[in-house]
C-alpha cells in the first residue's frame, strides 16, 4: 500500500528488508573498493614515492607517484564505458561483482609488488597497470551501487537511499587512514617502509569476500527488473546516451568537478603539505582526515536527506560555494601548525564536501532515463574524474612548487567549484514540487 511504502521508504511492492540489503550491498561494497582506491591514495603522499620513484628532491618523487594516482582516475572512463553499458543490458547486480573483483584482486597484487631497489623501473609499470586495473573497477562500480540501493527505495527519498554508495568514500577513506595510522603508530619508520605499508593492501582480500558475500545474495533490482518484462533495454546506450542525453551529461560531469576537487585537497594534498613544507609527522595528516572522515559518515546520509526535503540543486549549490571560498581559511589554520586547528580545518572543508557528495548521486541519476541510468551516470561520473579529481593532487603539487603559495591552490579549488555551479544550473530539477521545502534553496540554483 502506498501508505507502507512512504513510511517503509521502499518502492511500492519491496519490503523493507529487500530496501536494507540493497542499502548495505551499496554501502559496503562501495567502502570496500573505496578502502582499496583510498589505501592508495594515502600511501602516494607518504610511501610509493620514494619506494618505486626514488628521487633527491622529495616534491619529485610525490609528483611521480601522484602520476600513478591520476593514472587512476584515467583509466575510469573505460570502466564506465564497459560496465556502465553492461549494468544497462544485462543488470546491476553481475557487473557490481565483477567491478567489485577487478578493484579488490589489483589492490591485493599492489601489496605483493617489489619494489623499485628489488626490480628497477619495472616496479613503477607495474604499479602503473595495477593502479590502471583499480581505476577500471571503480569506473563501473560507481553508477551501479547508486542504482542499487536508490531502484528499491521510494523516489521521494532518493536523495538519503542513494547516499549509501557515498557514504562509500568516507568509510573506505576511514579505514584505509585508520589501518595505516595504527600502522604508523605500532612500527618503527623504518619497519613501515620495509613491509608495514603492504599489511593495509593485504586486508583487501578479506574485505573484498565480504563484500561479495552480500552482493551475490541480492537480488537485481525493481527498476531493471520492469525493464526487462517490458522488452526495453537498450542496444546501443553509449550512443544513445550521446545522442539523446546530451545536457544531462553535461550536466552531471560539470557538477562533480568541485567535490572532486575539494575532496582530493583535503584527503590527499593535504597530507603532502604537511609532511613537506611544514615538515609535521605523517600521523598528523592521517588523524586529521580520519576524524573527518568519521564526520562525513553522518553528515552525507544527513545531506541526502535535506535534499528530499528541500531544493537538491540549491543544497548542492550553497556547499560549492562555501567549498569556494573554505581553502582561503584552511591553509591559515594549518599553517599555525596546531594540530587541533589542523583538524578543524579538515572537517570544515570534508562537511563542505558531504553536503556537495551527499545529495550528488540522486541529481545525477535523475538526470537520466530509467533505461540508460547506469551508463549515463557512470559516463557522468568517470569523465569528471578526469578533469576534476585524476589531476588535482598533481596540479597542486607542480602548482606549490613553481608558485611557492597556497594561494595559486585555493584560486584553483575556486574555480572547480565554480564549474559545478555551471552544472547544477545545466541540470534538470526533478518534481520539485515534492519536497516540501523546495523553494528554501531553489534561489541558489539559479
Amino acid at each position: 500500500m502506498p501508505t507502507d511504502t512512504a513510511r517503509t521508504g521502499a518502492s511500492p511492492g519491496v519490503p523493507r528488508s529487500a530496501l536494507v540489503r540493497a542499502f548495505v550491498a551499496s554501502l559496503s561494497g562501495t567502502a570496500l573498493e573505496w578502502y582499496d582506491f583510498a589505501i592508495y591514495n594515502v600511501a602516494a603522499a607518504v610511501v610509493l614515492g620514494p619506494l618505486f620513484f626514488p628521487s633527491s628532491e622529495p616534491l619529485t618523487a610525490t609528483l611521480l607517484a601522484f602520476s600513478t594516482y591520476a593514472v587512476g582516475y584515467l583509466s575510469r572512463p573505460l570502466g564506465g564505458f564497459l560496465f556502465g553499458r553492461l549494468g544497462d543490458k544485462i543488470g546491476r547486480k553481475r557487473v557490481l561483482v565483477t567491478t567489485l573483483l577487478i578493484t579488490g584482486i589489483a589492490t591485493l597484487l599492489i601489496g605483493l609488488l617489489p619494489t623499485h631497489a628489488a626490480i628497477g623501473p619495472a616496479a613503477g609499470v607495474l604499479l602503473v597497470v595495477l593502479r590502471f586495473a583499480q581505476g577500471v573497477g571503480l569506473g563501473g562500480e560507481w553508477g551501479g551501487a547508486v542504482l542499487l540501493s536508490s531502484e528499491y527505495g521510494n523516489p521521494k527519498q532518493r536523495g538519503f537511499w542513494a547516499s549509501a554508495a557515498q557514504i562509500g568514500p568516507p568509510a573506505g577513506n576511514l579505514m584505509a587512514n585508520g589501518v595505516l595510522a595504527l600502522l604508523g603508530v605500532a612500527l618503527s619508520d623504518e619497519a613501515f617502509m620495509s613491509w608495514g605499508w603492504r599489511v593495509a593492501f593485504l586486508l583487501s582480500a578479506v574485505l573484498v569476500i565480504f563484500g561479495l558475500w552480500i552482493r551475490v545474495k541480492l537480488e537485481e533490482t525493481p527498476v531493471f527488473k520492469a525493464i526487462e518484462e517490458r522488452g526495453d533495454r537498450p542496444v546501443a546506450p553509449i550512443s544513445e546516451v550521446f545522442r539523446t542525453q546530451t545536457r544531462p551529461l553535461v550536466a552531471a560531469v560539470l557538477s562533480r568537478v568541485g567535490p572532486d576537487v575539494l575532496y582530493a585537497l583535503h584527503t590527499v594534498f593535504v597530507l603532502t603539505y604537511l609532511t613537506t613544507v611544514l615538515k609535521l609527522p605523517r600521523n598528523v595528516g592521517l588523524i586529521a582526515v580520519l576524524i573527518a572522515s568519521g564526520f562525513q559518515l553522518f553528515l552525507m546520509p544527513l545531506a541526502g536527506w535535506v535534499s528530499d526535503r528541500v531544493n537538491r540543486r540549491g543544497l548542492y549549490a550553497t556547499a560549492a560555494v562555501c567549498g569556494a571560498v573554505w581553502p582561503f581559511a584552511l591553509f591559515p589554520l594549518i599553517d599555525t601548525g596546531s594540530r587541533v586547528l589542523i583538524v578543524l580545518g579538515v572537517v570544515v572543508g570534508l562537511a563542505f564536501h558531504a553536503f556537495m557528495y551527499g545529495p550528488q548521486a540522486a541529481f545525477i541519476s535523475e538526470q537520466f532515463t530509467e533505461r540508460l541510468r547506469y551508463t549515463g551516470s557512470s559516463l557522468a561520473y568517470t569523465l569528471a574524474g578526469v578533469i576534476g579529481g585524476a589531476v588535482a593532487p598533481l596540479l597542486f603539487t607542480a602548482l606549490l612548487a613553481a608558485f611557492d603559495t597556497w594561494v595559486i591552490v585555493g584560486l584553483y579549488v575556486s574555480l572547480a567549484c565554480v564549474v559545478t555551479l555551471i552544472g547544477l544550473r545545466l541540470g534538470r530539477d526533478p518534481e520539485p514540487e515534492d519536497q516540501p521545502l523546495s523553494k528554501t534553496f531553489s534561489v541558489v540554483s539559479k
